[in-house]
């Protein structure tokens, strides 16, 4: 009776034995392989803005040299919920935006009630400020009604921009800087030519 209870005992043991090196082995096996966590969680959304986009570093006036008034105009169609382009045409959801390129920033006529956050910004809508409020309109007037994301390409947005210019404004176009000019921060920043006083400092300019 001993010997029978020992026996059952030794291979009780030895099965617990193996099961635990088993469990132990498949678990180096299934995890050498397991995944890392990825670097950028979630899932790209569309219409929300991204900085790696092509364009998103090229200078507007580079882009609109470039730029398709057909391809913008497809490209407006995302807009054509809220806004109208046509001369006359009725305010909706967000202003008509007929010869917006060069109007006054929050002070388009047709009696739009634009928000306080945009008509501090000042100004009028030149090419680089049309570019700055199509690529994220929340961070170019903090508080805007604005719901639009942004485009987060830098040639949709010279494309809905020349498109724009095309609807009763008609401004030429900004020259495109010339290929490894320095920016104009930078130049205005280099140091005098050895041996010549420096030229007398221009008035502060007045606020926009």
């Amino acid at each position: 009776m001993d010997d029978r209870f020992n026996t059952i005992a030794g291979w009780a043991l030895f099965a617990g034995i193996v099961g635990l090196g088993l469990t132990t082995v498949s678990s180096h096996y299934f995890n050498a392989d397991k995944p890392h966590r990825p670097e950028k969680m979630g899932y790209a959304i569309e219409g929300v803005e991204q900085e790696s986009e092509a364009g998103g570093d090229v200078p507007i006036a580079t882009l609109l040299a470039s730029a398709d008034p057909a391809k913008g105009q497809a490209t407006f169609a995302k807009c054509a919920s809220c806004h109208t382009v046509n001369q006359g045409g009725a305010n909706g959801i967000g202003p008509n935006l007929h010869g917006v390129v060069g109007e006054s920033i929050g002070q388009g006529v047709g009696g739009f009630a634009f928000s306080d956050a945009l008509k501090k910004v000042g100004g009028k809508w030149d090419f680089d400020k049309l570019n700055d409020w199509l690529k994220n309109p929340k961070a170019f007037a903090p508080g805007t009604k604005m719901t639009f994301a942004g485009l987060a390409k830098g040639e949709d947005r010279a494309n809905v921009i020349a498109y724009l210019n095309q609807q009763g404004s008609n401004l030429p176009l900004p020259a495109a800087p010339a290929a490894g000019a320095a920016p104009a921060a930078d130049a205005a920043a280099a140091p005098a030519e050895e041996g010549k006083a420096p030229a007398a400092e221009a008035s502060e300019a007045s606020a926009q």
